[in-house]
């Protein structure tokens, strides 16, 4: 069997990482370490590079948390990165051989949540197969709504009805640099009033890493008589569009703002050539949420999470 040796990730790593990054068959910017370390001082760090004798064959973004591994719980989706020509077997010999680390270093549970099929390169499902194989439990299951840019446009006949009443009614949709019009006015505001929280990023993070990933996160808003009504932020990889953020005024909600902004993006990436368009996570039985995305012509797809203890699990 293959010697694998597993590193704990330092910032000397960090144009190695970067590379294996882009040239992996799941990877994506989010994995990109100037994205993973804007939020540094909430996450201790573990993540962890793979090598088959000198060559590098995975990667683990993770931070630790009491004697708890996570795939990083900054990001929106993890587990292991892979080498595009890397076979089943030896994804089978990495995990052991990161569990052995893990185990070294006295840590008792690794939690891993799996990347969304569309945002694979190459299929790589092989991770989920393995972990069920060392007795990990599927602790926790999301639906996760994205449009399939192979299949006819299914936007509800509705919304399309509403969408062509208001093409002429004054709207104005323009991409902007700025953040904080979208960020102050709309986001924060709806935010605390709908669910009592605030954005995952701040202010002056999104503006840090658009800043840094300045042909992968776009900002878009829309105006009436020059007053913003509604905003989505979107993250963009090689292949995939994510609704980051999308926020209405209670004015632009009277006028289905948010909705038209929606299909206007839609019909733009869709003319882009990108193959699927993200529009989240549905949690806690939130059907009309669920029925909002379905109407604008997602489809469902799962987002699945693993724990494995590593002092019952059998090799």
């Amino acid at each position: 069997m293959p010697t694998y040796t597993i590193k704990k990730y330092h910032k000397d790593d960090c144009s190695i990482w970067n590379s294996f990054i882009d040239d992996s068959k799941n990877g994506t910017f989010l994995f990109h370490r100037d994205f993973m370390e804007y939020h540094s001082d909430r996450f201790e760090d573990f993540s962890l590079l793979v090598y088959n004798q000198a060559k590098l064959v995975a990667v683990f973004p993770a931070n630790i948390k009491n004697t708890e591994i996570h795939s990083h719980q900054g990001l929106t989706y993890g587990g292991l990165i892979l080498k595009k020509s890397i076979g089943g077997e030896k994804i089978r010999n990495v995990l052991s051989a990161i569990m052995e680390f893990l185990r070294s270093h006295q840590i008792g549970d690794l939690y891993i949540k799996s990347i969304p099929v569309f945002y694979h390169q190459k299929p790589s499902n092989e991770l989920v197969f393995f972990l069920s194989e060392y007795g990990a439990e599927l602790y926790r299951r999301d639906l996760n709504l994205a449009i399939d840019y192979s299949l006819p446009t299914s936007i509800h006949k509705s919304k399309l009805k509403h969408y062509e009443k208001r093409k002429n009614i004054g709207f104005v949709v323009e991409e902007v640099d700025d953040f904080s019009e979208f960020w102050n006015e709309v986001l924060i505001p709806r935010l605390e009033e709908k669910h009592d929280t605030k954005p995952v990023h701040t202010l002056e993070e999104i503006h840090t890493l658009k800043k840094n990933f300045s042909e992968s996160i776009e900002q878009f808003v829309i105006r009436l008589d020059n007053e913003i009504l509604a905003g989505i932020t979107v993250f963009k990889t090689k292949e995939v569009v994510k609704s980051q953020y999308g926020a209405v005024t209670n004015k632009g909600e009277k006028h289905r703002a948010l909705d038209f902004l929606f299909i206007c993006l839609i019909n733009k990436y869709r003319k882009e050539g990108y193959k699927f368009f993200d529009m989240g996570t549905v949690t806690e039985s939130n059907f009309g949420l669920l029925k909002q995305k379905e109407e604008l012509g997602c489809e469902i797809y799962t987002q699945d999470f693993y724990k494995l203890n590593l002092k019952l699990s059998d090799l």
